[in-house]
């Protein structure tokens, strides 16, 4: 049986963290995300993560309200700023409840986690109780974003989907001095087996102390095999989203995974890597088409994924001699 020389975890019997990831997968209803933090403690995830996302953080850029097409090859994707305000506007957690989030997930043993998409919400996510945040790929490359959150959080958790690599390197090295870690991710929205390019984790364990997997694979069609493969490969934590509701009820239910699945993911962490293989290669022989390259160019559809949602969400300012404008988690203009 080959096996790849980062498969190896650098702690014997390190604790592999499993986040539940809620996402906007409560449509809103406060009473559901209460549920779903119960049923994915009792599954056996380690940390609860929402998404603190408020439509006035949505940033209006002209280009995305049509879409471009040129010459039969879309240049820009079509998002309207007015469907998605709406969209999103519906689906917002409020702060009072957000507080009471963090309360349930440590009244149930579960690490509350939220990802945090704009800089002006840095100190108020401190102040609910959050000591471990999440940020999305989007935001790998927002080096003042970054640089705010390490000295703000115990625990922090980078995506790097849709970033290059010179930029990777960069936010490893503004988060150095912190208790960080590095999920690959592929920002397709669902991730074919063939795309997943695992072996990208073996790099990122030469920049960060600890790296999993962010998995975005089609339940309906490949069930659980993306999270095993990359526990198999040593991944030290998996992020998945989790819903209590059918698939076709909420917008990420297509890549969500329910209690049972997460169930039967958790008691896949409890094996050791050799026990974890085996499986492989027994349950799923042609498992190993996950694993890719270690480097790669991004494909056109990952950069038009990059080219709409960084950027998506920015902190307003008041400008009192040309009106508002957003501040981009890449600028390090001061938000007062």
């Amino acid at each position: 049986m080959e096996v790849l020389p980062y498969i190896l975890l650098k702690e014997k019997n390190k604790m592999t963290k499993l986040i539940a990831e809620f996402c906007q997968n409560h449509n809103g209803n406060f009473d559901l995300l209460k549920k779903m933090v119960e049923a994915a403690a009792e599954a056996g995830a380690t940390h609860g993560k929402i998404q603190t996302i408020y439509a006035d953080t949505i940033a209006f850029r002209p280009q995305f309200e049509e879409g471009l097409i040129k010459n039969g090859e879309v240049k820009s994707i079509k998002r309207p700023y007015l469907d998605e305000y709406k969209r999103l506007k519906d689906l917002e957690i409020s702060s009072t409840n957000t507080e009471i989030f963090v309360k349930i997930c440590k009244d149930n043993d579960l690490v509350p986690m939220t990802t945090c998409f704009v800089r002006e919400h840095v100190d108020h996510l401190v102040e609910l109780g959050f000591h471990s945040i999440k940020v999305a790929s989007y935001d790998c490359a927002s080096f003042p974003l970054l640089e705010e959150i390490s000295k703000n959080f115990d625990e922090i958790i980078v995506s790097t989907g849709a970033t290059y690599d010179d930029e990777v390197i960069y936010a490893s090295k503004v988060l150095k001095d912190t208790n960080f870690s590095m999920l690959h991710c592929v920002t397709l929205y669902p991730t074919p087996l063939e795309k997943m390019h695992m072996a990208r984790m073996e790099w990122l364990r030469t920049l960060a102390p600890t790296v999993g997997y962010s998995d975005h694979s089609l339940v309906s069609e490949t069930g659980l095999l993306a999270s095993k493969a990359a526990l198999a490969l040593g991944a030290e934590i998996i992020e998945r989203h989790f819903n209590l509701l059918h698939p076709s009820e909420t917008r990420d239910g297509p890549v969500s995974i329910n209690k049972a699945e997460l169930q039967e993911l958790s008691n896949f962490t409890k094996l050791n890597l050799s026990d974890r293989l085996y499986k492989m290669d027994e349950d799923y022989p042609n498992w190993k088409i996950v694993i890719g390259q270690k480097n790669r160019k991004l494909s056109n559809e990952e950069l038009l994924n990059r080219d709409y949602y960084r950027g998506r969400f920015a902190s307003p300012r008041k400008e009192t001699s040309s009106g508002d404008r957003m501040i981009y988690n890449w600028e390090s203009t001061p938000l007062i």
